[in-house]
């Protein structure tokens, strides 16, 4: 028997035979539509322009409404914010929450560990960061004992403020004596944030503000919770990922814009500049709110903030 030969067919047979199915498959499908300028009339604009009322936008038209819908938010944010009043009756709950201020005074704490950690570089300018932190520290505590909510350290907030109060003040030179005593104030912190709480707590029960705090590095402090601001949201993406970190900051940059409007800080009774200081207060508070409801585009709100700091520091320091 012979054996089966395979069948060849040629390459030139094979490509026509699929160019052919091809064709026979594009002839099948249905033919493309078309339309007469009568049939799409009143649906479609005959040009872009036709699109836009008035004039076309612009990129500068688009950052002015921007701008403009980022001012009227922190017009909105919080009428109370507008009160010239001492910062009890619950104010400061409306401002910040318990949460903000217990991790700021914990970080606080320990960015002044570091900066008493030898008398060399605490007299070599040391002394000066730790004059912000415990001026800072001070003010954090006299909010807290003022605060209606519950929050951590209460019961020991105006023995703490006023203990570290007295070392701010103190802190204007890096001597050896200041040195020691800003020690001391290393263990009370210590103490305090791990709970075993301060040997004496007998303090005055009311603040008395021109005694905690000067508006120089409450300002120092503004300054730096605005450039972190801006930092943590230059874009949507940085904004989402910071979300935490910017509502704590705007919020105790609101904070700070109500404290140097109060009795006993330098110009309080000044108009134009307690409506500098709230402009500031009211513009960081839209930035927290904003971060609350999950809202990412926050440029123009940092910019109403940036842009009230700034007012405020080119006739105030």
């Amino acid at each position: 028997m012979l054996a089966a030969m395979p069948i060849r067919i040629p390459l030139l047979t094979i490509v026509v035979l699929s160019l052919s199915a091809v064709t026979d498959g594009q002839e099948r499908r249905a033919p493309k539509p078309t339309f007469s300028e009568g049939d799409t009339r009143g649906v479609f604009f005959d040009s872009l322009d036709e699109a836009f009322r008035d004039n076309r936008p612009t990129l500068a038209t688009i950052r002015k409404a921007s701008s403009a819908a980022a001012m009227a938010a922190v017009a909105s944010t919080d009428a109370d914010a507008n009160q010239e009043s001492s910062g009890g009756d619950g104010d400061w709950a409306k401002l910040i929450a318990p949460t903000s201020l217990e991790d700021e005074i914990k970080r606080l704490k320990l960015h002044y560990d570091e900066v008493v950690s030898t008398p060399g570089s605490f007299k070599g300018g040391g002394y000066q960061d730790a004059r912000l932190d415990l001026s800072v520290l001070a003010t954090l505590f006299a909010i807290i004992n003022e605060y209606s909510g519950d929050v951590r350290w209460k019961d020991q907030a105006a023995a703490a403020r006023d203990l570290i109060a007295r070392t701010a003040f103190n802190c204007k030179a890096g001597s050896a004596q200041v040195y020691n005593e800003a020690k001391l104030r290393k263990a009370d912190l210590q103490d305090l944030v791990a709970g075993s709480g301060l040997a004496n707590r007998d303090a005055e029960p009311e603040n008395d503000w021109s005694m905690i705090v000067d508006r120089s590095p409450l300002m120092e402090y503004a300054e730096l919770l605005k450039d972190q601001l801006k930092q943590a949201s230059r874009d949507k993406k940085s904004t989402e990922e910071n979300a935490e970190a910017i509502r704590r900051d705007a919020q105790l940059l609101a904070m700070v814009g109500k404290v140097l409007t109060l009795e006993g800080l330098d110009d309080a009774e000044d108009d134009e500049y307690a409506m500098l200081s709230n402009n500031m207060s009211k513009a960081a508070t839209a930035v927290a709110t904003a971060m609350e409801s999950k809202t990412y585009e926050i440029g123009p709100l940092v910019g109403a903030v940036t842009q009230s700091c700034d007012a405020c520091h080119e006739q105030y320091r």
